[in-house]
């Protein structure tokens, strides 16, 4: 069974053979200084994923001539596939390949897949699509069925890429902090804090420059430069090998071979019992086979614990898919100028999450924190299930602010609805839309990093990758979920010639509808969450400060 050792530098190697689960490491490695290197391994994933899914319904709804909703659908289907399949990633990672390992293969996969990315791009923009004039006067693109093959086939590269590489750079970082010394604890909580504010920066910095690239140069360019961020990335990675802090493999080894090595013994024992078999040997491999069986148990029921309270966040995860789909075509219909001649595009307007996270995260570490410290003698302040329940409340009234604006934006471009304008820009300034964006920036302060801390600390310390991976399965789950109610509602709204709600030309269409429905499903969904999260039991205690 392979461990992280295999990933050090010859005699170097931070691993120190011997028994067991500790964490081995040698006074200079480890802590902030490490963990600067694989924050900003993350940054440059950050800026290579949202260059592309921060722009894409509108590369699909343009150049691949896609309906509003077939586009909106596909892009939560392609980030659901994304944030599920790091359980794979995460299992395959903490049973074999070791975290470290596979940081660096999903990065050239990574970067392989945006490569081709780019170079579906400059086929579609090269090749004109066919096209004719619909009914109402739109064109109507038609791109070769090889074409739109090629570009899919380059997205789930770097979705089965982010597979192995979201659940285990996180966790890789937080590896660096040693849980059992009061210091370390500390900064690895603050650490969650300042790792969502570095990819937060990031996405923020993303959507507005390969926005602008990608709808004002080239989409070659636009998906071309991620790629070139990420290979970066992964250099600066490598540069801080010899500063990490590496788990010995024999926890992981044992946790995720525990299953065999029992179910094995529990037959041999067996075997023996039938042969009436008595010696003193085989009485001890029944001994333990019994413990091993004993403690799986207890992992499993640990792990199933864990499962209302992923179950209860799933309508957060269809929320936070709302962003890089309909609100960016909503945003394309507002009025966007800024200064006498500059405009800004539609995906730019995502970068108004980042700004209310960063000013949060900062305010939440440096003053909620400490604040709340001193009332609960809780050295994070409050819990992770309260941070996760208050970002829940918090996109709740984001998604009724979401909808009141919808209607107001759908009132004002009632008076000037043309039939043969085809998509109006309505008499609507951007800064309406932009509370919604800040209140989803906010509540993603308290429920995403609240989820990362959780599930990383509720799981065995073996299956840290694993544990984020059930966090980023929210968003997963969720996107799926989105893509799914998206799918059905617009069928049904479309049926007996009726008007789809993500009707192509959208002040036809009724997307207030849609976030008051998402937003009477996350009510319900803080009503279980509170439910379920009053009565969980922590793995481990909160640290208490004296």
């Amino acid at each position: 069974m392979a461990s992280e050792s295999s990933s050090g530098s010859g005699p170097s190697d931070p691993l120190l053979p011997g028994a067991g689960a500790a964490l081995r490491h040698a006074p200079t490695t480890g802590g902030w200084r490490s963990a600067l290197f694989i924050i900003w391994m993350e940054v440059a994933e950050r800026f290579a994923y949202y260059g592309v899914s921060s722009n894409l319904i509108n590369y699909l709804t343009g150049p691949l001539g896609e309906t509003t909703a077939a586009a909106a659908a596909a892009v939560n289907a392609w980030s659901g596939a994304a944030s599920m399949l790091p359980l794979l990633g995460a299992a395959v990672a903490d049973s074999w390949l070791g975290r470290y390992r596979t940081i660096v293969a999903s990065s050239v996969l990574y970067i392989t897949g945006l490569g081709l990315l780019a170079l579906s791009s400059t086929f579609t923009s090269s090749q004109s699509p066919q096209c004719s004039n619909s009914a109402d006067g739109r064109r109507d693109f038609r791109p070769s069925s090889v074409q739109t093959a090629f570009l899919y086939v380059s997205l789930y590269l770097v979705a089965i890429a982010q597979s192995g590489h979201k659940p285990c750079v996180q966790a890789f970082g937080a590896d660096q902090f040693d849980a059992t010394d009061p210091g370390e604890s500390l900064a690895r909580s603050s650490f969650f804090n300042w790792w969502y504010l570095g990819i937060c920066t990031s996405a923020t910095v993303t959507v507005v420059i390969m926005s602008y690239v990608q709808d004002n140069v080239g989409w070659g360019l636009g998906f071309g430069v991620p790629c070139i961020v990420m290979l970066l990335g992964l250099a600066v990675f490598l540069l801080g090998t010899r500063t990490y802090r590496f788990y010995d493999g024999g926890e992981v080894a044992g946790t995720f071979s525990g299953v065999g090595k029992a179910v094995r013994a529990w037959r041999k024992r067996r075997r023996r019992e039938g042969d009436g078999a008595t010696e003193e040997v085989e009485h001890g491999e029944c001994a333990t086979a019994e413990a091993e069986t004993a403690g799986l148990a207890e992992e499993v029921r640990g792990m199933a614990r864990l499962f209302p309270i992923w179950a209860a966040c799933l309508i957060y995860g269809v929320v936070f898919a709302q962003p890089p789909t309909l609100f960016t075509k909503q945003a394309a219909t507002l009025d966007r100028r800024i200064g006498p001649s500059f405009q800004m595009p539609p995906a730019a307007l995502q970068s108004f999450l980042g700004v209310s996270i960063i000013p949060c995260v900062l305010l939440y570490d440096r003053v909620m924190v400490p604040a709340a410290r001193r009332l609960t003698g809780v050295a994070s302040g409050i819990t992770t299930l309260q941070r996760i329940g208050a970002g829940i409340a918090l996109s709740l009234v984001a998604l009724v602010v979401a909808a009141l604006v919808e209607m107001k934006r759908l009132s004002a471009a009632a008076a000037r609805l043309d039939d043969a304008a085809g998509v109006v820009v309505v008499p609507m300034s951007l800064w309406w839309i932009v509370p919604q964006y800040m209140l989803l920036g906010a509540a993603d302060v308290f429920a995403l990093v609240g989820m990362q801390e959780f599930f990383y600390d509720q799981v065995p310390a073996a299956l840290k990758s694993l544990g984020l991976a059930f966090y980023l399965s929210v968003l997963g789950v969720g996107s799926f979920i989105s893509s799914f109610l998206i799918s059905v509602i617009d069928g049904v709204t479309r049926r007996g010639g009726g008007t789809s709600w993500f009707d192509d030309d959208l002040n036809r269409g009724h997307l207030d509808y849609f976030y008051l429905l998402l937003a009477a499903l996350t009510l319900l969904d803080l009503l279980a969450y509170l439910y379920f999260s009053t009565s969980y039991s922590y793995r481990t205690k909160a640290v208490n400060v004296h």
